[in-house]
C-alpha cells in the first residue's frame, strides 16, 4: 500500500514538473518585444477604427451617398420623362409609316388610270380621278391632324436630311441639284422623318457644258 502512495507522489510531481516546464516554454516564446509589438499593433489598429468611425468622416460619406442617390432619381426621373414623352408623340411611328402606302397606291392607280388609252378623256375616267384626289386629300388631312406632313419637295435644293435622289435629269433651266421630279412624296411626324421624298434632279447638259467650257477658255485667251 505504501508503495502504490510513493508511485502515485511520484507521478504528480513528474506531471507538476512538466506543466511548469510548459509555462516556461510558453513564457520564453513569447519575448517581451513582441508583447510590446503586439500591444503597440492592437494599438495601432484601436487608432485606425476609431478614425474610420470619426463622424465627420461619417457626415461626409452619408453626404456623398445621398447626393448620388439623388442625382440618380433625378436621372431616371428624366429618362422616363423623355421615353414617356416619344411615345406620346411617335407611338404610331410605324402605323403611320404603313398608312402611307394607301397614299402610294392611290397615286399609282390614277397613274394607270390616266395612261389607259380606252378611258382617256372619258367622262367616266374624269369622275374617277375627281373621287380618287377627294380621297387622296382627306387622307393627308387626316395625317396632317395627327403631325404627319408632306415634304414639300419641287423647285427646292436637294436636303440629304429630306430628299433622296434617284435620278439626274438634263435641264438647263434649273440650278444643278434642284429637285425637278417627285418620284415618291415624303413625310414628316412632328419633327422627326417619317420617309424621305424620293425625287430627280437637275443638272447641266453635258454638251452644253463643254461649249460653255471652250468659251470660257476662248474668253480668256
Amino acid at each position: 500500500m505504501e508503495k502504490d502512495q510513493n508511485v502515485n507522489t511520484e507521478e504528480q510531481s513528474n506531471e507538476v514538473e512538466e506543466n511548469a516546464s510548459d509555462n516556461i516554454d510558453i513564457a520564453k516564446e513569447v519575448s517581451p518585444e513582441e508583447q510590446s509589438n503586439e500591444v503597440e499593433e492592437n494599438a495601432s489598429d484601436n487608432i485606425d477604427i476609431a478614425k474610420e468611425v470619426s463622424p465627420e468622416e461619417k457626415i461626409l460619406e452619408l453626404e456623398d451617398k445621398v447626393t448620388r442617390a439623388f442625382a440618380e432619381m433625378e436621372n431616371q426621373r428624366r429618362r422616363f420623362e423623355k421615353e414617356r414623352e416619344d411615345a406620346f408623340n411617335y407611338g404610331g411611328f410605324a402605323f403611320a409609316k404603313e398608312t402611307l402606302n394607301l397614299i402610294d397606291n392611290l397615286e399609282r392607280s390614277k397613274h394607270i388610270l390616266e395612261n389607259d388609252e380606252v378611258l382617256k378623256n372619258s367622262e367616266a375616267l374624269k369622275k374617277t380621278l375627281e373621287h380618287f384626289d377627294i380621297i387622296n386629300k382627306d387622307m393627308v388631312s387626316i395625317l396632317s391632324k395627327n403631325g404627319i406632313t408632306p415634304i414639300d419637295s419641287i423647285g427646292k435644293k436637294l436636303d440629304p436630311n429630306l430628299h433622296q435622289a434617284m435620278m439626274e435629269i438634263d435641264d438647263d433651266q434649273k440650278e444643278p441639284g434642284t429637285i425637278i421630279q417627285e418620284i415618291q412624296k415624303g413625310f414628316m411626324m412632328k419633327d422627326r422623318l417619317l420617309r424621305p421624298s424620293l425625287v430627280g434632279v437637275s443638272k447641266k447638259t453635258e454638251g452644253k457644258e463643254e461649249k460653255n467650257e471652250e468659251n470660257k477658255e476662248n474668253s480668256d485667251n
